[in-house]
């Protein structure tokens, strides 16, 4: 009897660099979003369902434009990461607007995934041997979780600086992750540009894609509420799903196996991008890749 393997998407994130709505962003000839595409790529991998993380004020261009049509090649079910989905006892500040952060978009799944599952953002294009790996790793019969690692090289943009974790591994398992929020041609600066530091093209880097087996609720559950207890109220204060990772990591909790992924990854962090990734998402249709989507 062949395991389910879910797919969650996190979608409830507005784009701040490129301006509006990542998510349905067209790049395909009929209207496809990246989204098609790496559902597509899972799908064929083996994933059973897909769980997209959104908030309300979304939901109905959202479902329009992405969920309905994505329904019909996998099963689908949605989760609202809304500011106020908070623990018993603890209530949302008044002025708090911004999301809680990655962790918590994974913690509003607790109730509908119940099987291991794989994490991705909604507006990144991973390529197709990233959810092979991932859907064999999940499938496989262990307690570890994984991380596919893309070389920093096939993840930058011509178009300005990106945000980048940045890898540590020793025999394939993940040591650490330090998030460089300004890379710029295999360099990063933490001092606004007056110093660059080198990093090689070949250092693997997280782009978002998790692989996890349930107990990762109660983790994020447990540390979402010392989060809480320590920065409520700091308005734009956020959970992040690395954070989790690490900290089980430093305490000897969860081994992280790294997956590496020699695709391009494509994403349209900057306008001037959009090109760019329509040309090669076309051209990769044209050859034959994405047949019926």
């Amino acid at each position: 009897m062949s395991k389910d393997i879910t797919l969650v998407v996190m979608a409830a994130g507005m784009g701040s660099r490129f301006g509006g709505l990542k998510q349905i962003e067209p790049i395909g000839k009929n209207g496809e979003v990246l989204l098609d595409y790496s559902v597509y790529d899972a799908v064929k991998a083996g994933f059973t369902k897909v769980v997209f993380v959104i908030k309300h004020q979304i939901e109905n261009d959202f479902k329009a434009i992405i969920g309905k049509r994505i329904a019909k090649r996998v099963k689908v079910e949605y989760v609202y990461q809304e500011t106020d989905a908070l623990p018993k006892g603890y209530t949302c500040p008044a002025d708090r607007v911004k999301p809680w952060g990655t962790a918590h978009a994974i913690l509003c799944c607790k109730d509908v995934v119940k099987e291991p599952f794989a994490v991705i953002n909604a507006d990144d294009y991973y390529g197709r041997t990233a959810f092979e790996k991932m859907a064999q790793f999940l499938l496989d019969d262990n307690n570890d979780y994984s991380m596919v690692g893309f070389r920093l090289e096939n993840t930058l943009t011509e178009n300005g600086y990106v945000s980048r974790g940045v890898c540590e591994t020793e025999n394939g398992i993940l040591k650490s992750v330090t998030e460089r929020t300004k890379i710029l041609d295999c360099k990063y600066t933490e001092d606004d540009g007056k110093s660059w530091i080198e990093l090689s093209p070949k250092a693997l880097v997280s782009m978002n894609l998790w692989g996890f087996r349930t107990d990762i609720f109660d983790y994020i559950e447990e540390g979402f509420k010392k989060f809480l207890d320590e920065n409520i109220s700091e308005i734009k204060s956020e959970y992040y799903l690395p954070s989790v990772v690490s900290q089980l990591i430093e305490n000897g909790i969860k081994t992280v196996k790294v997956l590496v992924a020699e695709d391009k990854w494509y994403g349209v962090t900057y306008k001037e991008d959009k090109q760019m990734v329509v040309d090669a998402i076309c051209k990769m249709a044209d050859d034959g890749m994405y047949e019926g989507i």
